[in-house]
């Protein structure tokens, strides 16, 4: 679990307690489901330093609904204001200006390592030096407006002019690298307490806004048509070395070491791969052309910030309105008053609630904390044993991520990859969705059923007529799908539903004004510099990827194991894209894997789409699979019991996740690919499957336990329905119904010997 997580459950763990000594007397009622979590390296600001950041927050997330949806202050009044940006703007500046945003909110909000419990003082000798550094940072900005400014001039600029070069080297490139390494060796030394900004750290932030300026210029002349030839500016590489390192240092600062080291490790590949035996050969690559080309739609500014810079951080945005008008409360009462009363009813509301949250938030560990902070104290109170109960949020949690019509992120980049239209990619995700969720069901009603739990009484839930009140509150959601559905763009469908979270809100106490629609903003701007620094870094091995030519090499390495044995190169597609996925972020997880693995499966003759969604599944469940279980660590922090023992128990709800991926491989109908009766056979028929799968794995069956004989022919007879040809599912029904007669006959014999 990381620091993240660790503290995020903190208050939410508190509040719970609050109400805990009077679960029985007095409804159970969600509250604080849509509080923001404080990380433990999160700076907390007051007075006019609160109001500076919330204002930067608040116009970053606002500069991007503007620039998506070509608003303009010019635009409108047909007055031309100078500095302010006009829309739409030119597609790489749009990037590069979305990555230096959010590196430098990122550097003030966040420190490089958790406070300490005392202040070292307000000054000390490290400070001055930061500030010295911020003098080179700052001068690395002027000499790049400078540069703008001869550009404009007609001054001609490339790579072999020895004066340009070294008035680059000197003026710009080592300025802009030592302010940059100091920085970040600074932010690690001298902390600050949570309501100051270190030095340090503005200097990373003015570092970041220097990269940008001098992109901004460069990329605007015909240098850009020069990377990775000798005639790219050597300025170029230095900004982008600088670039890639507050980029990674950004990252693990909010999602920790695992993206980083994978990024490292990749870094080193450039370098050493013309060292390396086999296919792992690469060519010597020089660092100049390296780098020249990695901040370019090769690498950074590619795919993954494609989708961060319009759907995802439009997204944000979206679940900041819902945040800001308290839906994310409703949901959760919505569903303990729905399914609350069943056995085990917590557990199924953790289904519920986490499926509605986490297709929103994108994250499952930030999921987990988010419901299971409520659900995991319940499950424990109405039975289930503490790792039971981490293990069911962190598995519904992680589910999230494949929930149409938002599914986390993943869909956007998924679109953006295959090019593959976003509405279809949804409608592909429904059935496979729905088995992982009907799977989870089941295994938490025989667990439930084999500890004889009761669900929880009407006294100690929402009143489901009060909720059904309120359901209008869906409605965001509603209208996302229908205008998606409609056939309107994804950014024209998440505006919509982002103003009719406002417009909803009127309807209830949380009436959102403009106090709170800036206040919505503002959580947006915070919220989304996670997943942008994350997919920025996974840019960088998406880079490295495509510049070395390894993931076509990968692919040749599939194709031969293909011709032995095409299940083989599937299970070997598997494990790699769960462990590029272990201890990262979904968003980064599918998208180094989509780099690597997907490509060597659409050679094998898979179809694209199914191709994709096989590396995204097993990217997503990464979350849940042992040892590196980020989502299971962080219900392990909730729930108190060993996270190793939580990630194994979380594997086992989850199991059908890792067969629904092979199902839909053998049977395409499955991902709506088919006619009508196809789909609705193969979607009957694979439902039944993952019930005769998880009954064999939980050992209940025909109303009472099953011994190991009947769970494994359980197993077996659910592994017959995963290839979905008719002559299987009748193999598959017939041996359940035999099953089944066994067991009743078995139980009968021991109830009357």
């Amino acid at each position: 679990m990381t620091q993240d997580e660790r503290d995020g459950t903190a208050g939410a763990e508190r509040r719970l307690d609050d109400r805990s000594d009077g679960l029985t007397q007095t409804p159970v009622i969600a509250e604080g489901i849509d509080d923001e979590p404080v990380e433990g390296n999160r700076r907390l600001f007051e007075g006019r330093t609160y109001m500076a950041v919330a204002v930067l927050s608040g116009l970053y997330a606002l500069f991007h609904m503007a620039a998506l949806n070509g608003w303009s202050i010019s635009g409108w009044t047909g007055i031309e204001i100078p500095f302010l940006p006009t829309f739409p703007m030119e597609t790489w500046n749009f990037r590069i200006v979305h990555v230096a945003g959010a590196l430098a909110l990122g550097f003030v909000l966040y420190s490089a390592r958790s406070f300490p419990d005392e202040d070292g003082g307000t000054r000390h000798p490290l400070d001055f030096a930061a500030w010295g550094l911020l003098l080179a940072a700052l001068y690395a900005c002027w000499t790049a407006l400078g540069f703008a400014a001869d550009i404009a001039g007609g001054a001609m600029w490339n790579g072999i002019d020895e004066t340009i070069r070294q008035r680059e080297t000197w003026h710009f490139g080592v300025p802009l690298l030592a302010a940059t390494a100091g920085g970040i060796v600074l932010g690690w030394v001298r902390p600050r307490m949570r309501g100051a900004i270190s030095p340090a750290d503005i200097v990373l932030a003015a570092c970041g806004i220097a990269v940008a300026i001098y992109l901004i210029t460069i990329f605007g002349t015909l240098m850009r048509n020069s990377t990775g030839t000798p005639f790219a500016p050597i300025g170029m590489s230095l900004a982008s070395i600088a670039g890639t390192a507050l980029i990674m240092e950004l990252t693990r600062r909010v999602a920790g070491l695992a993206l980083i080291v994978i990024a490292g490790v990749f870094l080193v590949y450039v370098f050493v791969g013309d060292l390396l035996p086999g296919f792992l050969n690469a060519p010597d690559i020089d660092w100049a052309r390296f780098f020249s080309q990695v901040y370019t739609d090769a690498g950074i500014l590619g795919p993954t910030t494609a989708v961060s810079s319009t759907y995802i951080i439009l997204f944000i945005i979206f679940a900041a309105f819902l945040q800001a008008s308290k839906v994310g409360d409703y949901f959760v009462n919505f569903a303990f008053a729905a399914a609350g009363r069943a056995r085990g009813g917590p557990a199924k509301v953790a289904i519920f609630a986490s499926g509605l949250m986490g297709m929103i938030n994108g994250t499952s560990a930030g999921n987990v904390v988010a419901t299971g902070s409520l659900t995991i104290p319940l499950m424990k109170k109405v039975g289930y044993k503490p790792t039971t109960s981490g293990a069911v949020e962190a598995a519904a949690s992680t589910g999230g991520q494949i929930m149409p019509p938002i599914m986390g992120a993943g869909a956007f980049i998924m679109a953006e990859i295959t090019g593959i239209p976003y509405t279809d990619i949804a409608i592909a995700a429904i059935i496979p969705a729905i088995l992982y969720f009907v799977s989870i069901y089941f295994m938490v009603d025989f667990e439930a059923a084999k500890l004889g739990m009761r669900g929880m009484r009407e006294d100690e839930l929402p009143r489901f007529k009060d909720m059904i009140r309120r359901v209008f509150l869906f409605l965001p959601i509603v209208i996302l799908i229908a205008a998606l559905f409609m056939g309107y763009s994804v950014i024209r469908a998440g505006t919509y539903a982002t103003a009719a979270a406002a417009v909803v809100s009127w309807l209830t106490p949380y009436r959102m004004g403009p106090k709170s629609v800036a206040r919505a903003f503002e959580i947006a701007g915070v919220m989304s510099i996670q997943i942008i620094a994350v997919c920025a870094c996974a840019g960088i091995i998406v880079g490295v990827i495509s510049l070395t030519g390894v993931g076509a090499r990968f692919s040749s390495v599939l194709l031969n194991i293909a011709d032995a044995n095409q299940l083989l190169a599937l299970f070997f597609a598997m494990c790699i894209s769960i462990l590029l996925g272990m201890g990262m972020p979904t968003t980064a997880a599918y998208a180094v894997a989509a780099s690597v693995v997907a490509p060597g499966l659409v050679q094998l003759g898979i179809p694209t789409l199914t191709a994709h969604f096989f590396v995204f599944y097993f990217a997503v469940v990464s979350a849940i699979t042992p040892p590196v279980a980020l989502a299971s660590y962080a219900a392990a922090g909730i729930s108190g019991a060993n996270p190793m023992a939580t990630s194994a128990a979380s594997f086992k709800i989850g199991i059908s996740a890792f067969i629904v991926p092979f199902m839909f491989f053998y049977n395409s109908a499955l991902l709506m690919d088919g006619s009508w009766p196809e789909i609705l056979r193969a979607g009957a028929t694979a439902v039944f499957g993952v019930f005769l799968l998880s009954s064999g794995v939980q050992g209940w069956w025909s109303g009472g336990r099953a011994n190991p004989v009947i769970r494994t022919g359980l197993i077996v007879v659910a592994l017959f329905m995963i290839e979905g040809g008719l002559v299987s599912d009748l193999i598959g029904v017939t041996g359940a119904a035999i099953l089944f007669v066994l067991a009743r006959a078995t139980r009968r014999e021991t109830v009357n010997p």
